[in-house]
Order: structure tokens, then C-alpha cells, then sequence
């Protein structure tokens, strides 16, 4: 397999998890050229959660160095592509999050000031508000429901690749998103 292409051309999934297990292993050239080949996907799986361009770019470059520094959690079990989808998911979560507190006072003098709108603050105009509140919503009690439930209903991964990537048997995985968007439905209406 010849790597010395534009990093921008696509690679097979088959190269890509060579890439990856050869950076695991510690090749510095095989980490680089891997990173150059997700690129693209990292950035478009990080504005479909920020479709805010800056905000996509920030998790963008912390999904980027979260797999750098964090590729040897990548168990090898599943596609490394699907690894990289959690990356990059939690990178745009932690990147809303993130925008979210700032764009929320905590020094009340009295607490009578409402709190702004993160739905009108410029900074994180343009996110996927009523996804990320209802996980965030749902992720206080289950947690263990959030994951599985991104990975099935934003990103439409197969059951049996989520139950790979979360360490979970087939039938676990299936009740979590099926409990998941029970407490999810209620939410995204603004039911509260």
C-alpha cells in the first residue's frame, strides 16, 4: 500500500487501521499521515454536531489531539473510523460545553437575573441545541444510555459495531438506545 499520495485522498478503511496500528506502535510518519487522512472526517463529524465553522474547528483540532495522545485506547477490535467517531463526538460535546459556560454568567448578585439564552448567544449560534441539552439532560442519570444513542441515531452505526465499540453485549446495546430514546423523545419535544 503506497501512502505517499495527498493526504487528502481517501484511504480504505483497511489502510486507515494499518495507519492506525502502526502509530499505536509508535511510527511518528504512520501517526502524521493518519491524521492528514481523518482530517476531513473529524471535521465533518464535528459540524454536524457545531455547524458553527470556528466552533467545528475547535473540536476538530481537540478530537485531532485527542487521537495523537490517546490512540493507544483504540482496541483494534472494531474500525478505527468508528473509534474516531466517539473522539470526535465527545470532542464537539466538550466544545459545546464548553461555549455553553461561557456564554453563562455564574456571579449573580442577587440571583435575580435569568440566565441568557444559549440559543441567542452569538458564540454557539447554529448547534444542534435541543440534541446536546437532551444528552446532557439524559447523561446526569444514564449515562450510559448517551453513547450508544449518538452512535445509532446521529451517526447510524450498526447495533453490532456500537456493541463493539462500548464493550457491551449485542442485547445490552439495544435496550440502552431503546431506554435512551425513550427519555430523549420527551426532551427534543421540550417536555421537561
Amino acid at each position: 500500500m503506497d501512502y505517499s499520495g495527498d493526504p487528502g485522498d481517501a484511504l480504505a478503511p483497511d489502510d486507515i487501521d494499518e495507519l492506525a496500528r502502526r502509530a499505536q506502535d509508535g511510527d511518528r510518519d504512520a501517526l502524521e499521515l493518519l491524521l492528514a487522512a481523518v482530517r476531513p472526517r473529524v471535521l465533518n463529524i464535528c459540524r454536524g454536531v457545531l455547524p458553527y465553522s470556528g466552533d467545528a474547528e475547535d473540536a476538530c483540532q481537540e478530537a485531532m489531539l485527542n487521537v495523537a495522545t490517546k490512540i493507544a485506547s483504540w482496541g483494534g477490535r472494531g474500525r478505527f473510523t468508528t473509534w474516531l467517531h466517539i473522539v470526535s463526538v465527545n470532542s464537539a460535546r466538550t466544545t459545546y460545553r464548553r461555549l455553553k459556560n461561557l456564554a453563562t454568567p455564574t456571579d449573580f448578585e442577587d440571583g435575580a437575573h435569568d440566565r441568557p439564552d444559549p440559543r441567542t448567544t452569538s458564540v454557539i449560534a447554529g448547534t444542534r441545541l435541543d440534541l446536546l441539552e437532551a444528552m446532557e439532560t439524559i447523561e446526569k442519570e444514564h449515562p450510559q444510555f448517551v453513547e450508544p444513542l449518538l452512535l445509532r441515531d446521529v451517526y447510524g452505526l450498526p447495533y453490532d459495531e456500537i456493541a463493539l465499540l462500548v464493550d457491551a453485549p449485542l442485547g445490552t446495546v439495544k435496550a440502552q438506545i431503546h431506554h435512551g430514546r425513550k427519555l430523549a423523545r420527551p426532551l427534543l419535544r421540550g417536555e421537561r
